[in-house]
């Protein structure tokens, strides 16, 4: 009992860091189950027959909000789903003792992109147009290998390349891979099913992942207005890197001063990616409040009952004073083009 409380906690954990990134629910939990002892072809395929449920819930939330761009959907799940096909039937090939490896390897290799990612703003393009197959389908093909092949990748491979391309809202890009997650996560289960039969489900780690995942779903959408996601997602790419560090060395079998070296080295570039994080948070921050001040300013600029006396102290034209009569002029209102200038302006 106890062990299945912590496994709970485990996917309520994960949940809480996919709800607030729109990523990272595979690796957060892969992770974990790893580090616990499960081996990869039975974490990596609990994880995502317990996926089936949470992608399920998000898929239905995101189109009840209007997040979800289905043609979108249509040309990224049905790759996904066959690399995630192929990802879950080559792990299930290979024994424990080389998966262990190779898992780690792409777990660590992803948690390092996280902490790169969020350690500096990530901008986005302003192109316009559509998304075409010809890049959404090898996207989904690699994102879906790496999924099931990872235990996790499908969030951290898909989303980023979509945002950065500019042609979807930010909550379409997360509502739209979240959607056809579903679909990845049941092709991968397909795969451990014929590759590893039933008994390579843990069905008791699969229903506490999927109850801890159903019960975080609400609390995710109230902590990312709580917690900044450039924050956590430098927290979690530290944690990522620094468990699967472990497993890689144990490998190797590395000993001596290394592994202390080498533990020392990844802790202080995770130091330094939170400290770059929290730098890039407050220029954020920063620099949408120089925009709003400056938009706001433009869109107030009425003169106030004092305005008269203020200009002529200052020596204002005596004919730019107006009259009782006069009319009061209307602000000015930015159009689109020019509130976008003022914000890169603020940017810079």
């Amino acid at each position: 009992m106890r062990k299945l409380l912590i496994l709970a906690l485990v996917g309520l954990a994960a949940q809480l860091v996919d709800g607030a990134l729109g990523m990272a629910y595979g690796l957060t939990s892969s992770t974990l189950l790893l580090f616990a002892g499960v081996a990869p072809a039975a974490a990596s395929a609990s994880v995502h027959l317990a996926e089936i449920g949470t992608t399920l819930a998000a898929g239905v939330a995101h189109w009840r909000f209007g997040n979800v761009d289905w043609r979108v959907v249509a040309r990224i799940a049905l790759p996904g789903a066959l690399g995630a096909f192929a990802g879950a039937t080559f792990l299930s090939s290979i024994s424990t003792g080389a998966a262990a490896p190779w898992m780690a390897a792409i777990l660590f290799t992803l948690g390092t992109y996280l902490l790169v990612r969020f350690a500096r703003p990530l901008r986005a393009n302003r192109a316009a147009g559509r998304l075409r197959s010809r890049f959404l389908a090898p996207l989904g093909l690699v994102a879906g290998f790496v999924d099931a092949t990872g235990g996790g990748g499908w969030g951290p491979v898909a989303t980023p390349a979509l945002l950065v391309s500019g042609r979807m809202e930010p909550r379409k890009v997360i509502g739209s891979v979240d959607t056809a997650e579903f679909l990845v996560a049941g092709a991968a289960s397909a795969g451990f099913l014929i590759g590893l039969g039933a008994e390579g489900f843990l069905l008791s780690t699969v229903a506490a992942l999927l109850i801890g995942g159903l019960i975080a779903a609400p609390i995710a959408a109230w902590l990312v207005r709580i917690v900044p996601a450039q924050l956590l997602g430098a927290v979690i790419g530290g944690v990522i890197v620094l468990t699967n560090a472990r497993t890689l060395l144990r490998a190797g079998e590395l000993g001596g001063p290394l592994p202390p070296l080498l533990y020392a080295v990844l802790g202080a570039g995770w130091l330094v990616a939170l400290g770059l994080a929290v730098r890039a948070l407050r220029r954020t921050r920063r620099a949408r409040a120089v925009a709003e001040a400056a938009l706001g300013a433009r869109a107030g600029a009425v003169p106030g009952p004092g305005a008269a006396v203020t200009e002529v102290a200052l020596g204002a034209r005596p004919e730019a004073v107006p009259g009782p009569g006069a009319a009061v002029a209307q602000p000015d209102t930015a159009t689109p083009k020019e509130s976008q200038r003022l914000a890169a302006a603020a940017e810079r």
